[in-house]
């Protein structure tokens, strides 16, 4: 636990395991140094934390050291005052990765909290207004950290998934077999907005494909090992990105356009995304953007309240008319428009 008024050997104790754990091996000499200590002093404190657990094994060589192995069971832990605040902030935010772990997060949470000084209990209390709770969505559910385990398991061994998956719920299907398992080369388990994927190459579709996590229940035993390969452009993160705006290339939108907007460019920077404002003057900017469809990008620039000229794209202009048509068609209904007056179909 970590404390502000231990005395100055139990101060010195939680930085030697401090720096023990960021580094394998440690001469002598040089914990000593980093201590200000005399190398028998750096000889009693490991003997200290060996009495409370902590495998710290010698080693021999010219220079003589010390190492931290993996220890057979969880010795009492010690933090100092950052590597706490730390801890807890992650706690706190583990409901927003999705990972099905909430409840004994909280749990660990409240025990840190606990023996924190109230001096970081303060700090920890402090941050409270700046965490926001995930929003839940439609067909949200926390993954099993067992499933997790599993896909990382796959990954790190280079073996095939064997898995059940959901994609679409069997009461839309109408069908009562339920789908045949699925495998699948696993390569990366990424968190984005609060739900976990993997991306995978597919070898029935020789393709590379991403899962949800959370609609994955995994098979035993693993398949065969495969080869390991690149996932298209390198980088897992810009390919899931990409893969989000229905990109089968780079991280780009695949409709994308070009406009000049009848608004100051500070006003249009918060609502741009990702897109690119060029100031025009007092009153007019131009505005690069793209976005799913043609029809999501004529419907997200409607909602500026301005004047819009479309530098060049001709299907930005058709999606456009076909909004207006469509608009209008809403706005005439229900008020003795033409829309009105059609008889309803049979």
């Amino acid at each position: 636990m970590a404390t502000d008024s231990a005395p100055s050997a139990s101060r010195r104790l939680l930085s030697l395991l401090s720096l023990l754990q960021v580094r394998r091996d440690w001469p002598g000499a040089v914990l000593a140094e980093r201590l200000g200590v005399a190398p028998r002093t750096v000889r009693r404190d490991v003997d200290r934390l060996r009495s409370l657990g902590y495998p710290v094994r010698a080693t021999k060589g010219p220079d003589g050291g010390y190492r931290l192995d993996a220890g057979a069971h969880l010795p009492p832990l010690l933090f100092d005052d950052e590597q706490a605040v730390a801890l807890a902030v992650a706690l706190r935010g583990a409901a927003l990765i999705g990972a099905g772990i909430e409840e004994p997060a909280a749990r660990a949470l409240a025990t840190l909290r606990q023996v924190m000084p109230a001096r970081l209990r303060s700090r920890l209390d402090a941050l409270e207004p700046a965490v926001v709770d995930r929003p839940e969505r439609a067909g949200d559910a926390p993954v099993d950290t067992s499933v997790l385990l599993a896909i990382g398991a796959a990954i790190h061994a280079r073996e095939e998934l064997r898995f059940d998956y959901r994609s679409v719920p069997q009461a839309e299907t109408g069908d009562d077999m339920p789908p045949p398992p699925r495998r699948a080369q696993p390569y990366h388990l990424l968190a984005r907005a609060g739900r976990w994927y993997v991306v995978a190459w597919e070898p029935v579709r020789e393709d590379w494909r991403v899962y949800r996590a959370d609609r994955m229940t995994p098979r035993v035993p693993n398949g065969p090992r495969f080869t390991p390969r690149e996932v298209p452009g390198g980088d897992p993160a810009t390919f899931l990105a990409a893969r989000f705006k229905g990109s089968d290339g780079p991280d780009t939108w695949p409709c994308h356009a070009e406009v000049i907007l009848d608004l100051p460019a500070d006003e249009v920077v918060p609502f741009a995304r990702d897109g690119v404002v060029e100031p025009l003057g007092p009153d007019r900017c131009r505005l690069r953007i793209g976005s799913w469809s043609w029809a999501g990008l004529a419907a997200m620039l409607a909602r500026f309240d301005a004047d819009i000229e479309v530098v060049d794209s001709p299907e930005l202009r058709a999606a456009f008319q076909d909004l207006a048509r469509r608009a209008a068609k809403a706005a005439d209904r229900g008020t003795g428009g033409p829309a009105a007056n059609r008889s309803p179909r049979t």
